[in-house]
C-alpha cells in the first residue's frame, strides 16, 4: 500500500479525530446547565443506538465472547463514565480550545500503557512525541493557572478525562479484533445505564427536548462512530499509534471552538499548541523496518488472503474480509510493519 502500512490505520485513527474533535465544542455549548452524569447518559445513548445499526454478522467480524466481559465493564467505567462525566464537568470551568489541547495528552497516556501492557515498540522518535506532546500540557495547565483557580481546576478535570480515556483505549486494544460494532454497542450500553442510574440518584436537572436531540446526535457521531473507527484503526497499527494520530482530535476542537465565538486563546495556548502539533507530526513520521519471525499462532478476526499473512486455504476461497478460527504457520520475512495483531514481537 502507498505510504506503508500504516496509512490505513492512520487515515481511519484521523476520521476518529475529526468526528471526536468537533464534538468536544458542541458538548460544551448543547450540555449547559446540564449535570455531567446526564450529559454523559445522552452522549452513550446516541453511541449506541449508531452502533446497533452498524453490527456486522459472525461470518463478517468475530463476535464478543463471554471472557471479553470483564474487560467490557472496565472499559465501559473508564471510558463511559469517568472520561465524559469529567469532561462534561471540566468544559464547564474552563475554555473550550483550553480543554480541547490539553484532550492532545490522551496520546501520551496511551502510548505509555500500550508500551507497559503489549509490549508495542516506543523508538526515540515516538518518544520525543511524547515529551512533546506532554510540555504542551505542562504549558495549557500554567496558562490556566494564571486564569484563576476555576479555570484550573475546569482543565484538571480534563486532565482526569484524558487519563481515563487512555487506560480505556489500551484496554480496547484486547478486543479490537472483534465487531467493532459490537464492542460499541456494549460499552455505551453499559455507560448509559450507569450514568443515567447515577443522573436520577444526583436528581440532576433534566434536559430540554432541543439539548437533548443535539446531544444524542453528538454522541452518535463523536462517540460512536468515532469510536468505531478508533477500534478499526487500532486493529490495523496498535493502541500507541492509533492515539498518536487520534491527538489531532483537540486541534480540530480548537478549531471548533473557534467557529462557535470562542475567542479566549492567549499566546500561550498557541504555543502549547505548536508544541503538541510538533509532537504529532514526529510520530507519523516513524518508519519501522527489519527482518522478523512470526511464530505458530491461532486466533480469530476479520482478515483477507492477499496480505501476505494469511496463506490458509479454503474449500471455497471467499474474497474481501471475512471472519473464523484460523492458524498461522511460522514465517520469517521483512518489510515495513507496526503492531498489529501478527506483530508484536519483541526487540
Amino acid at each position: 500500500m502507498p505510504g506503508g502500512p500504516a496509512l490505513r490505520g492512520g487515515l481511519l485513527a484521523l476520521l476518529a479525530a475529526a468526528l471526536f474533535g468537533l464534538s468536544t465544542p458542541l458538548v460544551q455549548r448543547f450540555g449547559q446547565g446540564l449535570g455531567p452524569f446526564s450529559t454523559a447518559a445522552l452522549l452513550y445513548a446516541g453511541a449506541a443506538v449508531v452502533a446497533l445499526v452498524l453490527r456486522q454478522p459472525a461470518a463478517r467480524e468475530a463476535q464478543l465472547g463471554r471472557t471479553d466481559l470483564p474487560r467490557l465493564l472496565a472499559m465501559a467505567g473508564m471510558g463511559a463514565v469517568v472520561g465524559p462525566v469529567a469532561l462534561a464537568w471540566g468544559l464547564q470551568r474552563t475554555s473550550g480550545s483550553s480543554a480541547s489541547l490539553m484532550l492532545t495528552l490522551e496520546a501520551v497516556f496511551t502510548a505509555v500503557l500500550a508500551w507497559r501492557w503489549y509490549g508495542e515498540v516506543l523508538d526515540r522518535r515516538v518518544v520525543g512525541a511524547v515529551l512533546l506532546l506532554l510540555a504542551g500540557g505542562v504549558v495549557l495547565v500554567v496558562e490556566q493557572g494564571l486564569a484563576g483557580q476555576v479555570q484550573l481546576l475546569g482543565l484538571l478535570a480534563v486532565l482526569l478525562a484524558t487519563v481515563a480515556w487512555g487506560v480505556d483505549n489500551t484496554l480496547s486494544r484486547g478486543v479490537a479484533e472483534r465487531d467493532p460494532g459490537q464492542v460499541v454497542w456494549a460499552k455505551a450500553l453499559l455507560g448509559t445505564c450507569a450514568t443515567v442510574s447515577i443522573a436520577l440518584l444526583a436528581q440532576e436537572p433534566l434536559p430540554g427536548l432541543t439539548a437533548a436531540a443535539a446531544l444524542l446526535a453528538v454522541g452518535a457521531t463523536g462517540y460512536g462512530l468515532s469510536l468505531r473507527f478508533y477500534l478499526l484503526a487500532q486493529r490495523a497499527f496498535g493502541a500507541a499509534r492509533t492515539g498518536s494520530v487520534f491527538a489531532f482530535a483537540p486541534f480540530i476542537g480548537a478549531l471548533g471552538a473557534f467557529a462557535l465565538g470562542d475567542r479566549s486563546a492567549t499566546w500561550l495556548v498557541v504555543f502549547a499548541g505548536g508544541l503538541m502539533a510538533l509532537g504529532v507530526l514526529l510520530h507519523l513520521a516513524e518508519s519501522h523496518e527489519h527482518a522478523h519471525s512470526h511464530e505458530t499462532l491461532e486466533h480469530e478476526h476479520a482478515h483477507r488472503h492477499d496480505d501476505g499473512h494469511h496463506a490458509h486455504t479454503h474449500e471455497v476461497m471467499p474474497t474481501g474480509l471475512h471472519s473464523h478460527v484460523h492458524r498461522h504457520a511460522p514465517l520469517q520475512h521483512a518489510h515495513p510493519h507496526v503492531p498489529d495483531a501478527h506483530h508484536l514481537h519483541s526487540h
